[in-house]
């Protein structure tokens, strides 16, 4: 059984009209409309008109936020040598070679944010699909995560570096920013994600890409975007 919004949710959802609003409308209205104690994180979400049970109409990819995400991301470095050294001065929190690869495997140990590995280390990380991979933390070189240049992999993580990934029904998440920001922050990071996903639309894909957008504090009620300036932008 369905359980029923609370008085608090369902004040904050008589305040959103049922029609497609702009960004620049939608954002301050997500901030308005906020009524929980903590700081909740603004979101995205958008319906694609892609099948992603084709590789080719896969979409995915990362972005860094101009305004970060407002949180403190904690870093993982795999790697050797001097690679490590680089990743420590770069700032990242926790760095280390296989001994950190055992322990992940031995603890299902995942306290960190994002993980960074050098391409060397990749026959040992790729044992850590099973604990890495359903959390999203499993590097990849799509996303800049097995890479040699581990100091700017660890500067953009630090800096707010958002990954995107179309889920099986068609549907990327992605958070913004906290409620809590300056509006043009928020507006400024919206407007660098959704164009990243637009610039992202496979070849493959046919008809109309962006079906719906949606925008939403954690806990708040969504408002839905009208799509046509996203498809414009890649018509």
């Amino acid at each position: 059984m369905a359980r029923k919004p609370g008085k608090k949710y369902q004040a904050a959802a008589k305040q959103v009209e049922s029609r497609p609003y702009s960004l620049e409308e939608a954002i301050p209205l997500v901030q308005k409309i906020k009524y929980t104690k903590f700081d909740e994180t603004v979101e995205v979400h958008m319906r694609l008109g892609v099948d992603p049970k084709h590789a080719d109409q896969m979409v995915r990819g990362t972005v860094v936020l101009p305004n970060g995400l407002g949180k403190s991301v904690k870093v993982l470095v795999i790697a050797q040598g001097d690679k490590q050294r680089e990743a420590t001065e770069a700032g990242a929190d926790i760095v280390g070679g296989e001994e950190l690869v055992n322990k992940i495997m031995a603890e299902s140990w995942t306290d960190y944010d994002a993980v960074i590995a050098t391409p060397d280390m990749m026959r040992s990380v790729g044992k850590l699909g099973k604990v890495l991979g359903p959390r999203g933390l499993m590097p990849n070189p799509k996303t800049g995560t097995v890479t040699t240049d581990v100091a700017t992999a660890v500067r953009e993580s630090k800096a707010g570096k958002v990954e995107f990934r179309v889920d099986k029904t068609g549907v990327i998440h992605a958070p913004l920013g906290k409620v809590s920001f300056n509006t043009d922050k928020l507006l400024e990071n919206a407007n660098t994600l959704l164009s990243a996903v637009v610039r992202a639309k496979p070849a493959a894909a046919k008809g109309k890409y962006v079906q719906s957008v949606t925008v939403c504090s954690t806990m708040g009620p969504g408002i839905a975007l009208d799509p046509a300036p996203y498809n414009a932008k890649q018509a």
